[in-house]
């Protein structure tokens, strides 16, 4: 009988035949980092509601952070499956790590180097790279989550300089962060992203408290009280929603890769745990219904794994579209909290400790449901996509 240790990837489908060789190093040194770092950490940090002391800079270290981002700006130059691949072994740690770089890399590196100038792409993007620098992404505000063009953040040309009034709410990284790239309406209207520092007066960042999800990441407000943002930190070669949504295009991207990390951890934990565990005389792998759950564990993994492949192969090839990304969003995060759930009943009384991963995955997925576009609003972006008619307000 196959046995899964904690550190292997099921691959039912020999997907790493798929895979080049520089792809399979990436996430043998990303999984081997996780290894060591994370999860010696990660049960006491989300126990204690506090992130882990340094994982930015560890995150630089192993190149997790904007790893597509030209070399010349700092970035390693890598593809979009190297890119995916990075953010599953994040996950298998902890979705508050993926999150971490997710927010860093499609958030604030993405558009910077999509959108920006030279020389905001040299001042931030390396450092932004290493870790040295922490950026945050504002979009969600207060009255406004799955309806960005309705934002109340706005900004008005005050001759020299852009004045910044309003707020941005559910912001990861928001307490830590150097830089945040935030987009508000200017005078006419426009969506318009800026760079805002965290040194600028009026800029102040309220932590999240009292989660029960995501709780080793750091959580927070934007708030914006007549902060004076200097010209040169608007992105010049942007204006309009298409800017920050191509920005979540990237973020959905990433989480539809690391959720397959989460459902992975609880996978070949409950795949462990039935062989040792008996009852009745017997290892319950044994009995029908948990061979029955097992089995379709491996069956909506290796179905998410593959839709990921391709799609890092359509992203790749710039063919991605929006709606084919969420799809890949909304399908693997239902899965992975789908089997977090079901593998945490077959530890039993067990599942719900913290030497096992079951719970943490399970509220953590419960967030990731919800962030870069709800489990319903990916399903009518499926819905438009499929009858050219507009199903949302």
């Amino acid at each position: 009988m196959s046995y899964y240790p904690l550190t292997s990837i099921p691959d039912y489908y020999l997907m790493d035949s798929l895979l080049t060789e520089e792809h399979l190093l990436i996430r043998q040194s990303v999984r081997d980092w996780v290894e060591s770092f994370v999860m010696p950490k990660i049960d006491n940090a989300a126990q204690h509601h506090t992130d882990i002391p340094g994982l930015m800079q560890e995150l630089g270290k192993i190149g997790a952070l904007g790893p597509y981002i030209p070399e010349e700006y700092g970035g390693s130059g890598l593809d979009q499956i190297a890119y995916g691949i990075i953010m599953q072994e994040l996950e298998r740690g902890d979705s508050a790590v993926r999150s971490a770089a997710s927010v860093q890399s499609s958030l604030v590196m993405f558009p910077i180097n999509e959108f920006g100038s030279e020389e905001q792409k040299r001042k931030y993007l390396p450092k932004l790279a290493t870790g040295e620098m922490i950026g945050a992404f504002g979009l969600t505000e207060p009255n406004h989550g799955s309806d960005p063009s309705s934002m109340e953040t706005k900004i008005e040309d005050k001759g020299d300089h852009y004045l910044l009034n309003g707020a941005k709410m559910w912001i990861t990284n928001a307490p830590l962060c150097d830089i945040a790239v935030v987009w508000a309406k200017d005078e006419s209207g426009k969506v318009r992203g800026l760079i805002v520092e965290r040194t600028l007066e009026g800029f102040s960042t309220p932590e999240t408290h009292n989660k029960w999800s995501l709780r080793a990441s750091k959580t927070g407000e934007l708030v914006f009280n007549n902060v004076k943002v200097p010209k040169e930190n608007i992105l010049p070669n942007v204006i309009g929603l298409k800017g920050p949504l191509s920005c979540l295009n990237s973020a959905r991207y990433g989480i539809s890769w690391g959720v397959i990390g989460a459902a992975v951890d609880c996978y070949c934990t409950a795949v462990q745990y039935s062989k040792e565990r008996k009852q009745f005389g017997k290892p319950i792998a044994s009995f029908q219904l948990q061979q029955k759950k097992l089995a379709e564990f491996l069956t909506e993994i290796t179905k998410a794994q593959l839709l990921c492949l391709q799609l890092g192969n359509l992203k790749n090839d710039h063919k991605a579209t929006p709606a084919q990304i969420s799809m890949a969003k909304r399908n693997n995060v239902k899965m992975a909290i789908d089997i977090a759930r079901e593998s945490r009943q077959m530890l039993g009384g067990m599942g719900i400790m913290g030497e096992f991963p079951m719970m943490r995955h399970a509220a953590n997925l419960e967030s990731v449901i919800t962030y870069e576009g709800t489990h319903d609003i990916h399903l009518l972006i499926t819905g438009m996509d499929i009858t050219g008619i507009n199903a949302f307000g």
